[in-house]
Formats: C-alpha cells, structure tokens, sequence
C-alpha cells in the first residue's frame, strides 16, 4: 500500500495558519498530497508557508480546484469528516472502521470550512462519513486538529491494512470522474423532461441522486452501460 494513495482535501478553507497547519499535519506522517478547494485567502500566500514551516513542500505540491466535482474526480473513495450525525442514508463510520478501507485504492479524507463545515450538499459526494468521538458537550476541534488525528490514525493502520476480499483483475472501478460523467447524462436526460417539480426542490432531488450513485462500488463497465442506458432515453423521446 502506498500513502501516495491518500489525499487530504479542505473544501472551503478560511484561514491561511490553518491550511499551513494542516501541510504541516500531513507531513508528519509521511503523507504527500494536500488539496484545496476554493479557499478564502489567496492560495498559497506568505502566511500559509510560514505557518507550514518544514512542510512549504506539501504547499508547493498541492493542487488547487474551483469546486467539490474536480477535486475529487480521480478519487475511488470519499471520507468526509462530520462532527455531527447525518440523517442521511450514507453510511457512518469511526475511526476503528478506517482498518476495513481498501487503501489500496485512491483515498480522500473531506474536510469542511472552520466556520460551518459541511453541507448536506457536500456531504452527498462522499461514500462514508466519519466522526471523531470527542466530548459530547464539546465539539470544537480545529480543522489541523482533526486532520491530524486522522493522519496519525491511518499511518498506524496503513502497514498493516490487508484487503478483506479479492475483486476479479478484470473489474475495474469506476472513478469519480466516470460516475459524474453518467450522472451528468442521467440529470441532462431528466432536465429535458422537467422531471426536477417543483423547481426549488431541484437541489435537494440533486443530492439524492449523488447519494445513491456515489455510495454505489460500481465498475467502469457498468457506468459506461448505464451511461449508454440514460443517453438511449433521452433519444427515444
């Protein structure tokens, strides 16, 4: 397995001692890829890299994404970090659970704005949501507090991460980039036919189906077969 593998992924950053302090967390694992959606400071700035210290490196390696699709286009899984329980249907896990993830594949931890956090919008594109048990009347950590623990907990685990079961070398997962991709054909197909009524409740139809698709381990075969499917729909019409 390699660590490679994991990217850490702030949506939304506010604070520039926060994003240096979060390079800084990643480095002292030994993990290497930082990325940063639409962040409230300029990105990077003198701050960020002075408040990253020994870790300018992550800084200077990270990528930067306008928006959540691009982010995490090439990522096969999606953990996003929530202090507070969903009532969503996604599955919730702990950090114990984080020894069941297959790390060979490519991994990204999600990680909202210091202010609000996730949406349930944002949650929507994640297969897992994972909560770091704190004191129940208390639930501040800090954004590098909490991508901290998370990096120490899956450096402790990575070695000794087997793959609970074997998948055929035939089949291969679809990316997040080949779910969006069908998805798109999927929501184009039903726009045509006005399907999204009333139109304010658009959004939330929007974030149902991400969840149902994203949570889904489906292969590239059948994205392309169910791509195939909508796009057939749409011109039989």
């Amino acid at each position: 397995m390699s660590k490679n593998n994991i990217s850490f992924i702030l949506n939304k950053p506010q604070l520039s001692e926060n994003i240096g302090a979060c390079a800084r967390a990643i480095k002292n694992f030994n993990f290497k890829k930082l990325v940063v959606i639409n962040p409230k400071p300029i990105f990077p700035n003198d701050k960020i890299l002075a408040t990253s210290v020994g870790a300018k490196d992550i800084i200077q390696q990270s990528k930067k994404y306008e928006n959540l699709d691009k982010a995490i286009s090439k990522i096969d899984i999606v953990i996003a970090t929530s202090a507070r329980f969903r009532n969503k249907n996604i599955k919730h896990i702990n950090l114990e659970d984080l020894k069941k993830i297959n790390f060979k594949k490519k991994i990204g931890f999600l990680f909202g704005s210091e202010a609000s956090g996730l949406s349930n919008d944002e949650i929507s594109y994640a297969n897992y949501t994972l909560q770091i048990p704190t004191n129940p009347n208390f639930k501040s950590l800090n954004l590098s507090h909490s991508l901290i623990i998370i990096a120490q907990y899956v450096a402790s685990i990575i070695k000794l991460k087997s793959t609970p079961f074997k998948k055929s070398k035939k089949v291969k997962s679809a990316s997040k980039k080949e779910i969006q991709s069908m998805l798109g054909v999927c929501i184009k197909n039903l726009d045509e036919i006005n399907f999204f009524r009333p139109k304010e409740k658009r959004a939330k139809m929007l974030e149902n189906l991400r969840n149902i698709f994203y949570k889904m381990e489906l292969s590239d075969k059948e994205t392309r077969i169910l791509s195939g499917v909508f796009g057939s729909l749409g011109k039989k019409r």
